[in-house]
């Protein structure tokens, strides 16, 4: 796949039409059409359904968007890198879960933000899955892990505040009369979880052999929308403190006790030499890590 092409397929995505596409792009309408006539059938796919006035994307055409994006963005940043030297500027891609835990990360890009104010910052959420992935593929630097993964593959550095997990409910539960949640009393409940969760060990620890008794009723990747649900009366959800909208004055969080908690791990990759700007990051965060509290 030319580069180029995927530069216009995304172009005509965004623009939702092949004419405004082109105008954008300064090529013929002609020019363009055959372009990504010649890009299906290098693929084998058809990447769009074409209408009188707009084009919607086929299955096939949303997932090369997707991959187009970071392929591109992953290029770019390559060689942006490769021509910067020693200048620190450029984009530092960060992935993390939600997690109130964060803010001496943020404290340090804010720090490096106002220094040097040709660098940008992108923040990606998601759960380890997607960060391992797009760490390994390149397109982030750093990630940011949650509770017992497996990080042999990546260099580590481990964030000191950690996640403390606990129950998200509506105000009118009767359990929110309790100020601490114990296993015994989340039988009968109806539970939400988050996707990771579910896959370690952790809370299965926690609530021993009464974990097989538990209504699980569904699992969440970030936590807003479980939220909603929870508002809704859905059940209560498995979250850490600090990061539900407690605002609302109709929801409550009750940590978990024995107290169960994860920590933050920021993680990148072992193989491949760090930009400066990213260099710089992790330089910033390990004084911070280690400088003596006041």
């Amino acid at each position: 796949m030319d580069i180029r092409v995927l530069r216009y397929f995304i172009e005509i995505v965004r623009e939702g039409n092949i004419s405004s596409a082109a105008h954008r792009l300064h090529i013929s309408q002609p020019a363009l059409s055959r372009q990504i006539m010649e890009l299906e059938t290098t693929l084998g796919v058809t990447l769009f359904e074409r209408g009188r006035r707009q084009i919607k994307l086929t299955q096939e055409g949303y997932y090369l968007y997707e991959r187009a994006q970071e392929i591109t963005a992953l290029v770019d940043k390559t060689t942006y890198h490769l021509q910067a030297n020693t200048v620190i500027s450029g984009t530092l891609d960060i992935g993390a879960g939600e997690s109130s835990a964060l803010m001496p990360m943020m404290d340090v890009l804010a720090q490096i933000l106002r220094d040097y104010p040709e660098v940008r910052v992108n923040l990606t959420s998601g759960d380890s899955t997607e960060i391992r992935r797009r760490i390994n593929q390149g397109s982030l630097e750093f990630g940011v892990v949650m509770g017992h993964e497996n990080l042999v593959n990546y260099n580590s550095l481990t964030l000191p505040a950690q996640n403390r997990w606990g129950i998200l409910m509506r105000k009118t539960e009767p359990l929110a009369a309790k100020q601490v949640i114990s296993p015994g009393d989340l039988l009968g409940l109806s539970l939400l979880t988050s996707v990771q969760s579910r896959a370690q060990d952790t809370f299965r620890d926690w609530a021993g052999g009464m974990v097989n008794q538990y209504n699980f009723v569904g699992s969440y990747n970030l936590l807003y929308n479980a939220e909603l649900l929870v508002k809704a009366g859905a059940g209560m959800a498995l979250a850490y403190d600090g990061i539900a909208n407690l605002y609302d004055q109709d929801l409550v969080f009750r940590p978990l006790a024995p107290a169960l908690t994860d920590a933050n791990i920021l993680i990148w990759n072992k193989d491949r030499q760090l930009p400066n700007v990213a260099q710089l990051f992790l330089k910033l965060l390990r004084k911070q890590i280690t400088a003596p509290t006041k």
